[in-house]
């Protein structure tokens, strides 16, 4: 009898251990298709390009001149992160009890490998406050990279030599921008380069437009009325938090705030090491980041993206910089700003890159799988859209021609061939942003902008007839 009991005690351990193993397991997974999907704290070693080598080279075409704006590397959290990240240990602790007592293992249950890993987690407590948004020594790495990066695809304009003629370089006021230039810098010359930025000037429309302007930052993108909040109350966001706190082993649903720590916490590291796996990130199977990733998407794409249209005139001194720096025929040969996220998403919606047919909204998650506005691919960490201008003696008739880059891949405009554009079209098709006052226009009505700006005109024109007379 006894045998016989302790035959079958073996054999349901066997089952159990076999339907253990059947269940995902982050830590053995090679692909790990959602860290693709982390929106703006995807790695930019996951989400670059690598399609550049078969894009930078056109035939008969000579780069003259690059226009860079360059988001920061990888970072640290924000100053509330960092203060409530303890509070992952106490979540470590309660799901290690809950896979101890539970008599009922959950349905997709973390596998024996990523529950090992999650109970050996400790928060790294020389991360403090005060440290809050500092550059890694990843996004140090991020920014090394793309300089050597295109310096290899273009090395007739990036050349290895610092020239303050050649070269224009300038940074917002914070540590992860300026420590981005140095990396980039380093990338490109070795260290000890004696590159410098521009001095940084206490009203930074060009960088930080967003800064200065109260009605955009009125904006509602995710409160009460939002797309955001309205997808954060629909059956799917809801099923998706009972999914994730039952794989957890929790007979009840988490607070959302708690999900969104892990989440967090598995987006940060992944991004510091991407060679390793972060241990929060075997609480989300990839549907579940899917939906996550959907809700922080609705966010930004109103925050900064063609949900709103004066979103799209935010970065017009930037736009018009670039217009006016590539079309100049002298000095500097290379401009490369650092910037932040929202920089780089309203630089794509003044252009017009990755803009969907249909806006994203709350109720049509299902149709937009394949949508443009994915930050995760438009915007990582160290996001760098790069515009290259060429001098083509091959083209008689449009001899200036540019290529638009987004984190190493060529943009493809519909009015563009395979992504090289002639340069008076591209004048022509962002005409709007030539002669307007950015002043005015960037934070403003834009009607009343440009009747501002033709009316300047209109006076110039006049005074220019008078003299002749």
């Amino acid at each position: 009898m006894n045998s016989l009991l302790i035959t079958a005690c073996l054999l349901a351990l066997v089952i159990v251990q076999i339907g253990a193993q059947d269940d995902y397991c982050f830590g053995k997974d090679n692909l790990r298709p959602q860290t693709r999907h982390f929106t703006s704290k995807t790695a930019y070693q996951i989400a670059k390009s690598t399609n550049i080598e078969k894009q930078y080279l056109v035939p008969g075409c000579t780069p003259q001149k690059i226009w860079i704006f360059h988001r920061h590397g990888t970072r640290l959290p924000s100053k509330s992160t960092i203060q409530k990240a303890p509070r992952l240990e106490q979540l470590r602790d309660s799901i290690g009890t809950n896979y101890r007592k539970r008599d009922e293992l959950p349905e997709n249950i973390l596998c024996q490998e990523d529950l090992i890993a999650l109970k050996m987690w400790k928060w790294n407590a020389s991360i403090t406050p005060d440290m809050e948004n500092y550059l890694t020594s990843q996004g140090y790495e991020d920014l090394r990279g793309t300089a050597k990066t295109y310096q290899k695809y273009f090395p007739e304009v990036l050349i290895k030599e610092y020239d303050s003629e050649h070269y224009l370089f300038r940074h917002t006021d914070t540590q992860r921008t300026t420590e981005s230039f140095k990396a980039f810098t380093e990338g490109l010359f070795g260290a000890n380069s004696g590159a410098v930025a521009q001095d940084i000037p206490e009203k930074d429309v060009l960088l930080r437009p967003y800064d200065y302007c109260t009605s955009w930052s009125a904006q509602n993108f995710k409160g009460d009325g939002s797309e955001s909040a309205k997808f954060r109350n629909t059956a799917l966001w809801n099923q998706t938090m009972a999914d994730i706190s039952a794989r957890l082993g929790f007979k009840y649903t988490l607070e959302v705030s708690d999900i969104e720590l892990m989440y967090d916490m598995c987006r940060y590291e992944q991004a510091w090491q991407v060679d390793r796996t972060s241990v929060w990130c075997a609480a989300f199977l990839p549907e579940h980041v899917t939906v996550l990733e959907y809700e922080d998407d609705l966010k930004y794409f109103y925050k900064s993206g063609y949900g709103y249209p004066a979103n799209s005139r935010l970065n017009c001194h930037a736009v018009q910089d670039m217009l006016e720096k590539l079309s100049s025929k002298s000095a500097p040969n290379v401009i490369s700003y650092f910037g932040h996220s929202t920089g780089v998403q309203t630089l794509l919606s003044a252009l017009g890159i990755d803009k969907d047919e249909v806006p994203l909204l709350a109720s049509n998650y299902d149709q937009q799988g394949n949508r443009k506005w994915a930050t995760s691919k438009i915007d990582p960490f160290a996001a760098n859209f790069v515009a290259v201008k060429y001098e083509c003696d091959a083209d008689t008739e449009n001899k200036e021609k540019v290529i638009f880059f987004l984190n190493q891949d060529a943009v493809d405009l519909s009015w563009c061939k395979v992504g090289l554009c002639n340069w008076n079209e591209v004048l022509e098709r962002y005409s709007h942003f030539v002669n307007v006052d950015c002043d005015a226009y960037y934070c403003g009505d834009g009607a009343n902008a440009m009747s501002i700006s033709l009316g300047a005109l209109l006076m110039t024109a006049i005074v220019y007839l008078i003299n002749l007379m």
